[in-house]
């Protein structure tokens, strides 16, 4: 077991006193700091990246080969409230006021922050595989931001991010978010250097944040996951909606899905309307309007060829419900384009 104690003035200090503890080395590339480890306590990387107003990113993906546990203590100048979501793997949480644990599994969420001078305990187990997504708000900065309005969170958020003086603890853990996986997907796969990549990073930050506040006030609405479902049968469900984003065009019916799943026909209906609030049928035919957007943005490619490219066979078709979405015709749509250009 390694207990690392983090009493940090910034988060990148976070990196230093892990590094300090068991090992590793620090890059720098533009403001983003990666602790890489590859040694006899971890094989992987964090990565710290800080934006304006208080917000950063602590972003783990590694292997830890012993127990670890983060003590993470509430400084009075750095003490943010953390939006926290395993995508591989899972932690543990409790606060130093008692000795209640609580887990958060692999795509469950927890939302926590802490009094001043207070302890957090993080355990992550040994051996295991981790993708771990941390935002961290230093609530005294975010607040100055311009845009901020805080006043649209629920009561109880509000609160939170209203005490700046940190006088109580809060904790919040969610139920099973798969759209959160697919966000932070999309956040791994950006590319590029410099100024760009870390505003398109933060863009996405923001995006995942607003999920992590969506879920907490349905939640608290009372909004329950679908009791026809258990989670692997929603992770299949994901699974298959993914299958379509790839390949909208393949000839997809709601029998072969469900033969090729292994769930009903009346499952699939559930988790698709859960996951994507659309039937099989209307997520298909969503999924396919907007790869030929992208495919009228991005080629060359003429109206029938775009229609067949996609997996319809009517181009009257495709153009009245193209217009139906989008309030413009797929020809309209193009010379738009050229006119911009």
């Amino acid at each position: 077991m390694i207990e690392i104690e983090i009493i940090a003035d910034s988060p990148k200090d976070t990196l230093v006193q892990i590094k300090e503890v068991i090992g590793g080395t620090i890059e720098e590339h533009w403001s983003e700091c990666t602790l890489i480890i590859d040694n006899e306590n971890a094989t992987g990387k964090i990565k710290f990246t800080p934006f304006d107003w208080g917000v950063n990113l602590l972003d783990f993906d590694i292997t830890f080969h012993k127990n670890l546990i983060l003590k993470v203590k509430a400084h009075n100048e750095f003490n943010p409230i953390r939006f926290v979501y395993p995508s591989l793997g899972s932690l543990i949480h409790k606060f130093d006021i008692h000795d209640k644990e609580k887990i958060v599994e692999q795509f469950q969420s927890l939302i926590f922050t802490n009094k001043t001078d207070g302890y957090s305990y993080i355990y992550f187990p040994e051996n295991e595989a981790l993708e771990i997504n941390s935002i961290q708000i230093v609530r005294k900065y975010f607040l100055k931001k311009r845009t901020t309005k805080v006043s649209t969170l629920n009561k109880k958020l509000y609160e939170v991010f209203a005490d700046t003086d940190h006088n109580n603890r809060f904790s919040h853990f969610g139920t099973l978010n798969l759209k959160m996986a697919d966000l932070i997907r999309g956040l791994k796969k950006i590319k590029g250097t410099g100024m760009l990549r870390i505003l398109r990073i933060e863009a996405k930050v923001y995006e995942i944040l607003s999920l992590h506040i969506q879920q907490h006030n349905t939640l608290l609405e009372g909004v329950p996951l679908p009791t026809s479902l258990t989670k692997e049968e929603l992770i299949m469900v994901r699974k298959f909606g993914n299958r379509i984003i790839k390949n909208p065009a393949k000839g997809y019916t709601l029998e072969d899905l469900s033969l090729n799943s292994g769930l009903t026909q009346a499952k699939l209906q559930d988790g698709f309307r859960f996951l994507y609030n659309r039937t099989v049928t209307e997520y298909i035919r969503h999924i396919r309007l907007e790869s030929s957007r992208d495919l009228l943005k991005n080629t060359d490619l003429n109206i029938s060829q775009i229609v067949y490219s996609i997996g319809f066979s009517s181009r009257s078709y495709f153009s009245k419900i193209f217009r139906e979405k989008y309030g413009i015709t797929p020809n309209g749509f193009k010379k738009k384009l050229l006119t911009v250009v």
